[in-house]
């Protein structure tokens, strides 16, 4: 029997692992990292519920923290396969998870400098692995190009598709041989939304008998991509004409690069004042020079607009890359009207903190949200226009205006999966199974798929095997 079990990102959006298991070979799709308080994070990050020395390999779908976070501990607890990715994922992976074991071993030192958290009895997490850890994980990993046809297991075999989501982000399908024809399942990471500059669209990963989808978005539409620039112009002008701040909590990869690209073409037609653009996140920047790599992940657009012109998209006169701590805290000391791009993007860790600490109660400023917020997070209390927000474990006004730009997504929505489903081959497709998204998120898509004709549709729950024929 051939089971797919999601022990991570199932009816909720981070921590995505979902084994495969197909009698022969035990293979582990992502193997990310869950966000959320700290507790919760601490107990579901701190271990997993298989055997991580049973697994035959791992495919890693794209080099976000929640799906590539936990592989260093995967390692450190028994595993000794190889993790397949492109040549992109492999790079920002590696970032990743050298990045989220320097945060875990700071934060935990912060914290337990923490007199004040001491005296009210809340714990202090240690981290879970560390940079040594982080380099064994990386060096496990092995990079195949899009559509090259790879064994990776007994009886197995992978394919990777552009998902079009961040840098080297993949579609995966497995083709399981078995007495008839061969099982053909694909898994989507997390799909990106055709038009979104700077990479390639996604692809269609040929004829598959089952798919396990995201369903991030799946119970609500985006706004159109053509009013980002417009958005983003109006929200700049007018906190910067207050003398404010646009505070911007950005993934490091992919968010913050897209937010760089149209800050670009903003500032260079003259759309925006000439007030400075920080990017503060250390692994930003780094992932930045990933991308500078990877060319061959553009699209067309961006590879005439600018490679062709010799230029960078991520390069302009008001942009600054701030590297340093020390760099940080000088901006935090010195009061003016700029835009801020900060690192985490769930505001769960990082700069950011200090910056939401220090910007949050200023009625000047506006928080600017460009992505999901994962339940439980800092990002998602802003999200949601708490009046009161809690950082470093204190209670803290919101004064500052939040703002929410759904068109910055680089998930697809509800209708974009529906579209990129609707384009497999429905005379092939048996059934669809939903993770990677909260409960309602999860239904909707489920009925909208169901509606489009999919035969079945099922949501995944925690660790409950789905048999496959």
């Amino acid at each position: 029997m051939i089971t797919i079990t999601a022990h991570g990102a199932a009816r909720e959006v981070t921590g995505s692992k979902h084994l495969l298991d197909t009698g022969e070979a035990r293979i582990l799709v992502d193997c990310g990292v869950f966000q959320g308080r700290r507790e919760e994070t601490h107990l579901k990050n701190g271990s997993f519920p298989f055997d991580p020395a049973s697994l035959d390999a791992c495919v890693a779908t794209h080099g976000h923290l929640d799906h590539c976070g936990s592989y260093p501990l995967l390692v450190r607890r028994g595993f000794a396969g190889r993790v397949l990715a492109t040549a992109a994922t492999r790079d920002l992976a590696r970032l990743v998870m050298l990045d989220s074991a320097r945060i875990q071993a700071a934060d935990a030192r912060f914290l337990a400098k923490d007199e004040g958290r001491r005296r009210r009895g809340r714990k202090v997490y240690p981290a879970v692995y560390d940079e040594g850890d982080a380099e064994a994980a990386a060096a496990r990993f092995d990079t195949v190009p899009y559509g090259a046809a790879s064994a990776i297991a007994p009886g197995v075999t992978v394919r990777l598709s552009d998902a079009g989501h961040i840098l080297g982000s993949s579609i995966v399908r497995f083709d399981v041989a078995r007495g008839g024809a061969p099982l053909s399942i694909a898994f989507t990471g997390d799909l990106g939304r055709a038009g979104s500059p700077i990479l390639h669209d996604l692809e269609n990963p040929g004829p598959v008998d089952y798919l396990v989808c995201e369903s991030t978005y799946g119970d609500r539409l985006h706004d159109d991509l053509s009013t980002v620039e417009d958005e983003l112009a109006e929200v700049i002008r007018e906190t910067t004409a207050k003398g404010g701040r646009v505070i911007i909590p950005a993934f490091a990869i992919g968010r913050t690069q897209e937010l760089v690209y149209h800050l670009h073409l903003l500032h260079e037609a003259g759309r925006i004042p000439p007030v400075p653009v920080f990017v503060d996140s250390p692994m930003a920047i780094s992932a930045t020079e990933i991308f500078k790599a990877h060319p061959e992940c553009y699209d067309a657009q961006t590879v005439h607009r600018f490679l062709d012109n010799n230029e960078s998209p991520f390069a302009f006169d008001a942009l600054h890359y701030l590297k340093t701590k020390e760099e940080s805290q000088r901006l935090n000391n010195v009061r003016m009207p700029c835009v801020l791009i900060s690192a985490s993007g769930m505001c769960e860790a990082g700069r950011i903190l200090h910056h939401l600490l220090l910007g949050v109660g200023d009625h000047r400023n506006t928080i600017l949200i460009v992505g999901f917020m994962g339940a439980h997070t800092l990002g998602r209390a802003l999200a949601d226009k708490q009046k009161q927000v809690r950082i470093f474990g204190e209670p803290h006004e919101v004064k500052a205006r939040v703002k929410i730009l759904n068109a910055f997504s680089a998930h697809a929505d509800r209708d974009e999966i529906g579209t990129w489903v609707g384009a497999l081959d429905r005379s092939r497709l048996k059934a669809a199974f939903l993770v990677h998204g909260e409960a309602s998120a999860c239904e909707a898509l489920k009925a909208k798929l169901l509606g489009d004709g999919v035969p079945r549709v099922e949501i995944l729950e925690p660790g409950v095997p789905a048999a496959l024929d």
